[in-house]
């Protein structure tokens, strides 16, 4: 049972992955950009005129195409014609039918194939060389899709020389700050832990203070970020500029920037975000800009599939007000990172830092939100405090959670012996460095192995008197995943001594009916865009949506999108961890009343975990819904969404109105399945 078990609880099935990977994209929230789109029509209008303004006929290449729609604008504003190209193919087939649909088959052709395998000439896919170009290729980032490799062969290969491009440049901007909240995203600080013999401290180990931290950009909803929560360093300087008309490098580069830092302090996070111009005159521009650095805070256009980035610099450095200093953003192909240089990178001839690479487990172990969770000082005093009314000087404690400092709370509380079990080798050897970091390498017994294959001679023959668990493994996605603690406290049952406590004690389930502000949008059916049909584009991911799994709630960390509660929280199932799992189905089912006015997008589903009987806590809502004001969402965990099926989730709906669900736990496979249904019935006189 357990080796089917555990991956069935924590790895979906892969059923129909291209279907649902079309439903799960970006491609709606993109379709849903009006600044995007209107900014990308003025930009093509404006090069298609300016190479029929010179005698030309005007022959565009589109790279990245999704619905064909900026090839439909090319075509309507007067280009000759258009080879699109996509290279996932149910989106290239979805294109051919959005094209035909709108009637513009005979000036475009869907080409399904990567960019660098399009052929030229006679027989080949294009017959000869384009003037316009026109990409969508960017992400986040700006260049972590490809961008780069990607123009440097079209521009070799595909497009004529000083060709036309929409866009036309981008630029990528960089402010330097100082923000403690950030820095716990991939930095562990010391912990203190309140003990009876006074205080102890857990410091991190030496090699996890020097590493440089995990390679990838944390992208995020940076306008959710309080200006409160961070220092501003430096003005918004300009990094580096790409213009897409000429040959593009994909070769490794560096841009300095010199300043003096508006304050002192400690230079900790770098915050990143780009524009793009559509036309050589820099007149039609989208900016990424959060709203202290956009040029109209009130023209701010919320997007999903482009955000802003974090950045955190390899070690933190202080800087004085008013001495210069060198930003320096270095590149690859794919990546963008951050150092601070004293002096003039042109004199000072070292070698530049290379990308950074974790070389302590800790950022390949812990994302950024598990940094945050450890980090969370109340969060801690939390568990301490559950831990001293469940703790006796003969406890013989085993924690089972992936990573976690909970070992080492229970031996600082005065725990007789203490065992904590870590599946992989590397979360392994991690917790090797931190104990002996700690001077605990010999007072906790750590044991590599599946906690469900644990035998008594792990345990020295010992029976547990307390099992603890935070609960958090690595492997979860959705919040019920961590249950998974309930099948090793079961298996773990042969191991347990008389009047064994387990902690927590026990969970539950609970919901609440929310109106988003704009997250609906991703799952929002489009219908018409800028004047073009596609309407298939929705069906498409309507028909995604029908499989089982894109059926199911979806993981979002919900304090990055705000929402009101439209309904009173909502306990539906329990969970006693106390007892082992039971062989049958829990089945619960009910109806949530709306109390407050409103458009009901979705049920928003979190677990809380009740430690003692007067100790929870919380993986979703932090406080009580108010009438006014937004939900105030738990910022290390990501919740689970399950959008409503609705004809448009903008319409309002009738006040008050009720949700019905069923949710089902079974046992078997660790899996949760659920339906909710909006009633249409209204009160008497509605």
């Amino acid at each position: 049972m357990w080796n089917k078990l555990y991956p069935v609880l924590l790895i979906r099935a892969d059923v129909g992955h291209e279907q649902v990977c079309s439903a799960r994209s970006s491609y709606a929230d993109m379709l849903h950009d009006k600044d995007r789109n209107i900014k990308y029509y003025q930009g093509i209008r404006a090069a298609v005129s300016r190479v029929k303004d010179r005698g030309q006929k005007a022959l565009v290449l589109d790279i990245g195409t999704g619905t064909g729609l900026l090839s439909m604008m090319a075509v309507t504003a007067g280009a000759d014609f258009c080879y699109a190209i996509e290279v996932f193919k149910p989106m290239a087939d979805a294109a051919v039918k959005i094209v035909e649909k709108n009637g513009f088959s005979d000036k475009i052709k869907i080409i399904n194939k990567h960019s660098t395998e399009v052929t030229m000439g006679p027989d080949g896919d294009m017959p000869c060389r384009a003037n316009i170009l026109i990409t969508e290729l960017f992400d986040t980032e700006l260049i972590g899709e490809g961008a780069l490799p990607s123009y440097e062969h079209a521009h070799r290969h595909l497009v004529q020389e000083n060709c036309e491009a929409v866009p036309h440049r981008a630029t990528v901007y960089a402010q330097l700050v100082e923000s403690r909240r950030m820095w716990s995203w991939n930095k562990l600080f010391p912990i203190p832990v309140h003990t009876s013999c006074g205080e102890q401290v857990i410091v991190p180990p030496l090699e996890l203070e020097r590493c440089p931290g995990a390679p990838s950009v944390y992208d995020i909803q940076l306008n959710q970020v309080s200006s409160s929560d961070f220092t501003v360093l430096s003005d918004v300087l300009p990094m580096f500029s790409v213009d897409f008309s000429k040959q593009v490098s994909s070769s490794a580069a560096c841009h300095s920037r010199q300043f003096e830092p508006l304050a002192s302090g400690r230079a900790q996070v770098v915050l990143s975000w780009w524009d793009i111009e559509m036309d050589p005159e820099g007149k039609i521009k989208c900016s990424m800009a959060p709203f202290w650095a956009h040029s109209d805070p009130e023209e701010l256009q919320w997007r999903d599939h482009w955000m802003q980035c974090v950045y955190f610099l390899p070690q933190e450095e202080p800087v004085v007000q008013g001495s210069s200093i060198y930003l320096v953003a270095h590149h690859d192909d794919y990546c963008v990172w951050y150092s601070l240089q004293r002096t003039s990178p042109e004199k000072d001839r070292r070698v530049y830092p290379p990308r950074p690479v974790c070389d302590c487990q800790a950022h390949l172990l812990w994302n950024r939100p598990r940094f945050g969770e450890i980090n969370d000082q109340d969060r801690t005093d939390q568990y301490i405090q559950a831990l001293r009314t469940v703790l006796k000087p003969d406890s013989v404690c085993l924690c089972v959670s992936d990573g976690s400092l909970l070992s080492l709370l229970a031996h600082h509380l005065g725990a007789e012996q203490v065992f904590t079990v870590e599946s992989s080798a590397a979360s392994h050897r991690l917790m090797k460095k931190i104990f002996k970091a700690n001077h605990l390498e010999d007072k906790i017994n750590i044991i590599e192995k599946r906690p469900e294959l644990l035998t008594s001679a792990d345990l020295e023959g010992k029976k547990i008197s307390l099992l603890l668990g935070e609960p958090f493994f690595t492997t979860s996605l959705l919040p019920w995943h961590n249950l998974y603690f309930w099948y090793v406290r079961t298996a773990m049952d042969q191991h347990l001594g008389p009047g064994a406590v387990v902690m927590p004690q026990t969970a539950s389930l609970h919901t609440v009916v929310v109106e988003f502000r704009d997250l609906w949008r991703i799952r929002s059916p489009c219908g018409d865009c800028e004047g073009f049909d596609v309407h298939i584009m929705d069906d498409m991911i309507k028909r995604a949506l029908d499989f089982r799994e894109s059926k199911e709630a979806e993981p979002h960390p919900l304090w990055e999108y705000p929402c009101r509660c439209l309904s009173e929280p909502q306990q539906i199932l329990t969970f006693d961890f106390r007892q082992p799992v039971p062989p049958h189905l829990i089945h619960a089912e009910g109806s949530i009343e709306l109390r407050r006015p409103g458009r009901s997008h979705g049920a928003v589903l979190w677990m809380e975990y009740h430690l003692t009987p007067d100790s929870t806590v919380s993986t979703g809502l932090l406080k009580s819904a108010e009438d006014k004001g937004d939900c105030c969402w738990n910022p290390h965990c990501k919740q689970a969404v399950y959008f409503f099926t609705t004809a448009d989730p903008r319409a309002p709906l009738g006040s008050p109105q009720t949700v019905s669900y069923t949710v089902d736990f079974h046992p078997h496979t660790g899996d949760i399945t659920m339906d909710f249904s909006l009633s249409d019935t209204l009160d008497d006189g509605q």
